[in-house]
């Protein structure tokens, strides 16, 4: 039986100042272990939904439970079985990967023998052992993303947000950091994430919503969408169908 570790009913979210909603009566639910991709255009309202699903956004209204819990009485034990990686570096520029790494570690309760080992096995484990004491600004992108995504799972986190986790890296880079998320997965994490990479979330994802103007127009697993979309080939041709070939710049 599929346990629910996310429950979204009839969530909106409206910006101060917005003519619309970036969020407009959502509902979903996210299994235990799956792997589900949140897809959608430009200004859709992914990273809007992530924001909220991790606390860091207050819906207008409905309502947002992790775990049976809501943020509003119980934020700090949310806080510590969720991990988020963020599409921005939250990284300081000046210090090491090491010391970026022990930084943030300590802020999710980690200390000294422990925190040190999870720090080493993490470095060894994305490819970067030999930059450790390096400061982060001499990384390259791809680099940056692997510290960046330590940063977020270092305190093992039951649930791993994933806002845009290989945006701008090189392919090795990006094979590195796929292959940690299955593992992750494979030992029990739940991940949502969001992504631009269409072939990527189509092999990656377990399941995925599709979400366009606040809303989710389909989900299902990548296979149900394609047998549902008629003649689409691959997760890339059912996105364009249900959304349209109009660009989605936005400021």
């Amino acid at each position: 039986m599929n346990l629910s570790v996310i429950h979204i009913n009839n969530v909106y979210k409206k910006y101060k100042g917005a003519d619309v909603f970036s969020i407009n009566n959502l509902s979903l639910e996210i299994n235990k272990g799956e792997i589900y991709g949140l897809l959608g255009p430009n200004g859709a309202g992914k990273t809007t939904l992530i924001s909220m699903l991790c606390g860091l956004l207050k819906p207008t209204s409905g309502q947002i439970t992790i775990k049976g819990l809501s943020f509003k009485d119980n934020a700090k034990q949310i806080k510590q079985t969720i991990g988020v990686v963020p599409q921005e570096y939250a990284l300081y520029p000046t210090l090491t990967a090491y010391e970026n790494l022990m930084y943030f570690g300590a802020m999710y309760g980690l200390s000294g023998t422990d925190l040190k080992f999870k720090v080493t096995e993490s470095l060894e484990h994305l490819g970067l052992s030999k930059f450790q004491n390096k400061k982060i600004r001499t990384f390259s992108g791809g680099m940056k993303r692997r510290v960046n995504l330590i940063a977020g799972i270092l305190h093992q986190p039951e649930i791993l947000f994933l806002d845009e986790p290989t945006v701008g890296v090189d392919v090795q880079s990006k094979n590195v950091i796929m292959e940690h998320l299955k593992m992750l997965n494979k030992n029990g994490t739940t991940i949502v994430y969001t992504s631009h990479h269409l072939n990527e979330a189509e092999t990656f994802c377990s399941k995925v919503s599709i979400i366009d103007n606040g809303s989710i127009v389909a989900s299902g697993t990548p296979k149900e969408l394609m047998q549902n979309s008629t003649g689409a080939n691959n997760l890339e041709d059912v996105f364009i169908q249900l959304t349209g070939e109009a660009l989605r710049d936005y400021a």
